[in-house]
């Protein structure tokens, strides 16, 4: 089984999974209902049994508790303000009816799957590192899963060079610590330059005022608080002895790329319209 050497850290390429990984993987895309498995799983996949721990433990959090604690992190969370995209602003970037709808595909999906991962995470972190987060509620309901097909994640290497640091330097926008873990996000929106480049405008001074920063700190908050209350219906088998790395790098993904991404892809999400509100594309 080969490790990816085009993504940000170590991981099991989709393409390159075989047997039990490539079986886990399944899962994981039709648990969350999705086509694409998010970097954390993959980067897992290199470390001596921690996928299969880890996704073990979580999962039963997947299909249950953890949906409506995740729409309460979506509806709490307080976003900054932001001019919405209009119609024409698309139409003169290019972006048509087809593009609006994969694009808005995207957001859906990570809006969906980036929340659930930082409350299930955070109930793993908070099982073996209990943090001072209050306990809170989850809602009284959330969305069910639809299974969404995403086009292909692109590697980097593909992409243009202008592309290339046009996503690095969007990566850093909400970042105080990790930039080199690479949003998977900000790759699958590359199919559409333009747009990127829209919503690196409209993020930048929200990065420069330090509004970004305190987005992904109040998500991470967030999603401790929730899993904090997550972390009681865990049932954890006998630990791997890779226990610490596997730790380790979950409490990277959700202290940087999960919450940041939960916070910004919101944002990003609710300045572009609706296939309905855009009807004159």
């Amino acid at each position: 089984m080969a490790l990816g050497q085009i993504e940000s850290v170590p991981s099991v390429l989709e393409s390159a999974a075989s047997g039990e990984i490539a079986e886990i993987y399944s899962d994981i895309r039709a648990t969350l209902g999705t086509s694409v498995v998010n970097l954390v799983w993959r980067n897992l996949a290199t470390i001596p049994g921690a996928l299969q721990w880890t996704w073990s433990t979580v999962r039963p959090l997947y299909l249950g508790p953890a949906a409506v604690h995740a729409e309460a992190v979506r509806r709490t969370l307080s976003l900054p303000k932001v001019p919405r995209l209009s119609a024409d602003t698309l139409t003169a970037a290019g972006i048509d009816r087809n593009a609006l709808r994969d694009i808005r595909t995207i957001l859906d999906s990570y809006h969906h799957t980036n929340a659930l991962a930082l409350v299930v995470l955070s109930a793993l972190l908070e099982h073996y590192d209990p943090s001072v987060a209050e306990a809170v509620q989850g809602c009284d309901a959330a969305r069910l899963s639809v299974q969404t097909e995403l086009p292909a994640l692109p590697p980097m290497a593909t992409l243009s060079s202008e592309v290339r640091r046009l996503i690095t330097e969007l990566n850093e926008f909400g970042e105080d610590g990790a930039p080199f873990l690479i949003a998977s996000m900000y790759r699958h929106l590359a199919y559409w330059p333009p747009y990127l480049a829209i919503v690196r405008t409209m993020l930048a001074p929200l990065h420069a005022d330090g509004s970004l920063i305190a987005l992904t700190r109040v998500a991470c908050a967030l999603g401790r608080a929730h899993g904090k209350v997550l972390s009681r219906q865990l049932e954890p088998p006998r630990p791997p002895p890779s226990m610490q790395e596997l730790l380790a790098s979950c409490r990277l993904f959700v202290e940087h790329p999960i919450a940041r991404m939960t916070g910004i892809c919101a944002l990003i999400r609710d300045a572009t319209p609706e296939m309905a509100a855009a009807a004159r594309l």
